[in-house]
């Protein structure tokens, strides 16, 4: 979750994206938007047009990761930011972005996290995401497989941070991008042993195809937290091993639906991640029961992010935060984004348009 220097610190990190075609409907769509008023009045045209310029090819290589390589991958650790924002706790008010003057309380309460009961094969939506950097190390993260709205039943998306597909401003996309649901479901890999592919892979490796993410991480986004954070999700498009011919949710058995605009004052967040820096080693998936989150912003004109108390570490990154619906249903409000020094906080950007947008680009696409 967090680096050992600074307030606060981004996990892990890696790359990807998505290559499409059209043209642009606004100024800014081939080479970025202008800003985030732009941003939010793209179209499906302007998301091709800025994916076609960004393309990425990601051939699948078989053999690119094995079970060691994959226990070895280190999460990532950015530099820290220079200083962080305050943390407020959510007020009774409806509204879905605190006003920026509400003025600072006491930090949200920490959660120790738990270990998810064994086997992880009753939670197959939660997994890890591989990938090889540019300058050749690997790194991981944790990632959730979202409900795909364009194919009810059969979805191939799997969400999670902007920092697992890009290193953001001024870096390169990564390669070998791979999902792995349910990772080390038995444990046979826990406590360092030797452990085989299938192991540790029970539902199979998924390569990634696509992968969408906000063109504002891509230019803005840094080694430690700043506003790019605001906007640290990811969409990926994967397919399965060779001869698999079923999409990921239906091989699983599940695709969590993604919760855009969610009412901050009415969740409970539960946040689940495979952390890997101490005490935690990348091989567990664990959660916190984090209840009601706070807000914390770097740039009161963006979406406040979450806050959750969670003692998580690094490698967390990405994973999934649910609440429940107003149907009852489990829903992805969220996805880690940074950590604190401490180990004792988490946060997370706030789904909104845009990330709505994202979904939609590489639904239909």
């Amino acid at each position: 979750m967090t680096g050992a220097r600074g307030v606060v610190a981004a996990l892990t990190a890696a790359a990807v994206l998505v290559g499409g075609a059209t043209a642009c409907t606004s100024g800014g769509g081939g080479g970025g938007p202008r800003g985030l008023a732009e941003l939010r009045n793209w179209g499906f045209a302007d998301w091709d047009a800025w994916a076609e310029r960004h393309a990425f090819r990601n051939p699948p290589a078989p053999d690119a990761w094995s079970a060691d390589r994959m226990d070895q991958a280190p999460p990532r650790q950015p530099e820290p930011a220079a200083a962080g924002p305050e943390t407020t706790l959510p007020s009774a008010s409806p509204s879905t972005a605190p006003s920026p003057s509400a003025p600072p309380s006491a930090a949200v309460p920490a959660v120790q996290a738990e270990p998810v009961p064994r086997p992880y094969t009753s939670y197959p939506a939660s997994g890890k995401v591989f990938m090889t950097a540019p300058n050749g190390g690997t790194g991981q993260c944790s990632a959730t497989v979202v409900a795909d709205p364009a194919h009810p039943g059969r979805s191939d998306l799997v969400w999670t941070a902007a920092h697992c597909v890009h290193e953001g401003k001024g870096g390169d996309w990564y390669k070998n991008l791979v999902f792995v649901p349910a990772y080390n479901s038995s444990g046979a890999a826990s406590n360092r042993q030797k452990a085989t592919v299938a192991q540790v892979a029970p539902l199979g490796q998924w390569w990634a195809d696509q992968v969408v993410t906000s063109p504002l991480w891509t230019v803005e986004g840094g080694r430690g937290g700043d506003a790019a954070n605001q906007y640290d999700f990811a969409v990926i498009r994967v397919h399965g091993p060779a001869g698999e011919t079923r999409s990921l949710e239906e091989v699983i058995g599940t695709a969590v639906p993604v919760w855009f605009d969610a009412p901050r004052e009415q969740l409970a967040v539960q946040a689940w991640g495979y952390p890997a820096v101490a005490p935690f080693d990348g091989q567990e998936l664990e959660r916190c029961d984090s209840g009601r989150p706070g807000s914390r912003s770097f740039d009161p004109a963006r979406p406040a992010m979450l806050v959750i108390g969670c003692t998580m570490t690094g490698g967390a990154s990405g994973g999934g935060w649910f609440a429940d619906g107003p149907d009852g249903r489990q829903r992805l409000v969220s996805n880690t984004s940074l950590g604190t020094q401490a180990h004792a906080a988490l946060n997370g950007p706030y789904l909104e348009g845009v990330a709505r947008q994202a979904l939609d680009y590489i639904a239909r696409k």
